[in-house]
Formats: structure tokens, sequence, C-alpha cells
């Protein structure tokens, strides 16, 4: 019929085209939807059904917890191969083949019957889905004009807010219905849909072909492993022996991969845009957010129980206004970034947000629920002003070629930020006692404070 492309074109990216028309924009954006909701709410929903899960199977508490481990460690040791992977054989066909893995290991999930089948395959589940956060970026630069980018990100942003805030009351909603096997199973319809979708209409340009970097691989994937899991251990068991020697063991594997790394030509760990200063500042502004961002949720239900004295339910309803302002920010930020300085934006944010943080510190001891809740809402507002805007320069500083890897190192820094900052926070209680969520808390906002300045400072670059 005339006026409607055949299925064979649907969501090419024709050479000189500036992103896809409306209606193909909207249902591919729908496929990045699904993928990013799906592999960051699996991020925490097995949280909640962990004593389910432990009890069911015949494990201890402590064994349990690589249920929640196995899956963020496989996310981070996997963004910046998978990153290369799409540079090299084509953002779509990976994507495509993420969603494909996550659904496959979500089954392996149900039907796993003991905690190691689980653990396993809740780490090819973290494959997958660190395939569809690290490759959703590049998408969304082929998805939308370069005038309108900043929308694109802000939508995504939307959904990583959506469902890092739905995540623990869906999987307490499916709780109470079903058994925890149904956590993995409703991933299954949404991964067939999916995939009709991002097969058929995600943009899709050839890789750039070449050879992938194995060697790099396997060092990025021991430094990462040690460096994190050592950091995790520091915080809950403090600076002991076997923690200090993992952060040395990944330390000397990090070492080893910048050596290896300064030989290629594109490397896997971009150095080649850390050299950019653009970009190199924006990656120091969202390590800082997202530590700040973690030592606030660490402290925060903390101050709120054991300070003021409230039970779980209630405290949980008073932080609930940071994800609210965040989701309803995160889409604004991303039209304004495309009319103002994104720097300008992101600075402005971060310093919402360290006043928010403050603010939480000067709390009265006996305070009404409002005054815990605006300031919970301004501290969600100057993240989500800060994160769409910061997250579009790092998509459109990169050249067209690496936005692959400017994907990767954006989801690297959002999981190392939380990751270095939930240890300090561990360490800072260890070492505070009871002020240590206060102290937490100012050390999350000269943090927020000095994004601001490194945000400000790219304004005119």
């Amino acid at each position: 019929m005339p006026g409607r492309p055949a299925p064979a074109t649907l969501g090419m990216s024709l050479p000189g085209q500036d992103g896809l028309p409306p209606a193909q924009r909207a249902i591919a954006m729908m496929g990045i939807a699904l993928g990013v909701l799906t592999s960051v709410m699996d991020g925490a929903i097995a949280n909640v059904a962990l004593p389910t899960i432990a009890a069911d199977l015949g494990a201890t508490p402590a064994a349990s917890v690589w249920v929640v481990n196995a899956y963020q460690l496989a996310v981070c040791v996997a963004l910046l191969p998978v990153a290369a992977i799409g540079e090299i054989i084509g953002y779509r066909r990976v994507f495509a083949a993420g969603f494909t893995i996550f659904t496959v290991a979500s089954l392996c999930c149900a039907l796993s019957p003991t905690l190691l089948t689980l653990s396993l395959s809740r780490a090819l589940q973290g494959m997958g889905g660190a395939t569809m956060m690290a490759l959703s970026p590049p998408l969304v630069r082929l998805i939308y004009p370069r005038h309108q980018i900043g929308r694109g990100v802000g939508l995504v942003g939307f959904f990583v807010a959506v469902s890092s805030a739905a995540g623990p009351s869906a999987a307490s909603a499916i709780l109470a219905v079903a058994h925890w096997p149904w956590l993995f199973a409703v991933n299954l319809p949404i991964g067939v849909v999916g995939l009709v979708v991002t097969s058929r209409v995600l943009p899709h340009r050839p890789g750039s072909g070449g050879r992938f970097d194995w060697r790099g691989a396997v060092l990025n994937a021991a430094a990462l492993g040690l460096l994190v899991t050592g950091i995790d251990r520091a915080g809950i068991e403090g600076a002991h022996l076997g923690p200090l020697a993992q952060i040395a063991g990944g330390v000397l594997c990090f070492a080893a991969l910048l050596r290896n790394q300064t030989r290629q030509a594109k490397p896997l760990l971009p150095l080649d845009l850390l050299r950019i200063p653009l970009f190199a500042l924006s990656m120091a502004t969202s390590l800082c957010s997202y530590a700040a961002q973690m030592m606030t949720f660490v402290a925060v239900p903390f101050l709120l129980q054991h300070g003021l004295g409230l039970d779980a339910v209630h405290a949980g309803l008073l932080i609930t206004p940071w994800p609210l302002m965040l989701a309803v920010t995160a889409p604004v930020a991303g039209r304004l970034a495309d009319r103002y300085p994104p720097g300008l934006l992101g600075g402005v944010g971060l310093a919402l947000m360290a006043i928010g943080t403050f603010c939480l510190v000067l709390l009265h001891p006996a305070p009404a629920d409002w005054d815990v809740a605006w300031r919970m809402g301004l501290t969600g507002l100057g993240f989500g002003l800060f994160q769409a805007p910061n997250n579009k320069l790092l998509i459109t500083t990169a050249p067209p070629h690496r936005a692959g890897a400017a994907g990767g190192l954006q989801a690297a820094a959002r999981l190392v930020g939380q990751t270095f900052g939930g240890a300090f926070a561990a360490l800072i209680f260890a070492a505070a006692g009871a002020a240590g969520p206060h102290d937490a808390l100012i050390t999350a906002a000269v943090l927020a404070v000095a994004g601001a300045v490194v945000s400000m400072s790219r304004i005119g670059r």
C-alpha cells in the first residue's frame, strides 16, 4: 500500500536519516522501555523474596544473598564487553540477543530447584540485563533526531526511575498471590513482546566490524569482579585482610587492563573517550552523583527508623517522594536539555540535591510527615534535573561510532558510583556509631556539591 513501509525496512536507519519517523519512534521506544524496565526492576525485585527463597531452597540467609549479588556482579562485568560487541556487529542485533538471554534466563530462574542453579541463572539474567542497559543510549541516539535526543534520554531516565521505585512493590504484589518463581516467570510474556518489537522496529546500522578483545574482557571481568566484591565486603566486614586483598587484586588487574588497552585502536575500556575533556567531566559528575544517591538511600531508612523511631512502612512512605519526583522530573529535564546547557541544568540539579540532603540532617527530632516528605522530594527533583542532561552529554559527546562504548560507560558509572556510595556509607556507620546516618548524609551532600561544581565547569565547553 502507498505510504506504508515494507516489513523489511522497518527500523532501518538510512544513510543521512536523522532519527526515525514519529510513529516508528514511539514503537521503538516501547521496545527500549520494556528492556530497561525489566532489567532494572530485576536488579532489586528478588530482595523482597530472599527469606522465602532461602526457606524454600534450604539455604542460609547469607548464602541466599547471592541471588541478588550474582545479578549485580554479572551486570558490572558485562557492561563494557557487550557495548564493544554492539559496536562490532550492530546495536539492534546485540540488544535483541540480550533480550533473548534475559528471557531464557528468567525461565531458568523460575524452574531452578537449588540455590546454585538459581544464582547461576541470575548471573545469566544479569548478562542479558547489562546488554539492554548498555545499548539503550546508543539506540536512543539513532531513534531520535539530534535536536530531540535529550527528550529520548529523559524518557529512559523515567523508565529507570519507575522500575526502581516499582520493584519492591511489584515483588510484594506478586508474592501476595503466587510463589516466588513467578517473580521471574512474569518476564516471559514481556520478553516475547520485547523481542518482536526490537527485532523489527529498532533502528539498524551495520557494525564497524573488527575483532573482539577477549584479553581485555577477561581483565575487565577480573578487575571489576574483585573491586566490586571487595568494596562490598569492606563495607560489611570493615577494613580487614580479606576485603583489602580482594581490592588490591582488583587494582592490579585494572592496571594490567590499562596497559593492555593503551595498545588498542578501539579499546574495550574506552580510554579514547575519557581523553575528551567534556566526556571525562560528565563521567566524574556521574560518579559523584550516584555515590551521593546511594549514600542517601542507605542513610535515610536508618535516620527515620532508628533516629526518629518510625516503623518500616511509615519510613518507606516518607521515602517515596524521591522516586516520584525523579519520575516526574526526568522527562521534563530531558526536554530542557535540548534547549539549555546540560552543564548548567546538571549543576543546578545537584545543588538542589545537596540542599535537600543537608536539610535532612537538620530535621527536628519529632518532625511532621510533611517536613520529611518535602526534603525527600527536593532531593529527588534535583537528581532528576541532573540525570537526563548529564546522560545526554555522555551520549552526544562521543563520536557516533563509539556510542556503544559511551552507553557502556554511562551504565558502569551508575553501578560503580552506587557501589562505592553504599560501601562508604557502611564504613561511616561502623566508625560513627549512632551518628552514622547524619555523617553519611553530610558526606552525600558534599559529594553532590562536588558534582555540581564539576557540572558547572562544563558550561561553554
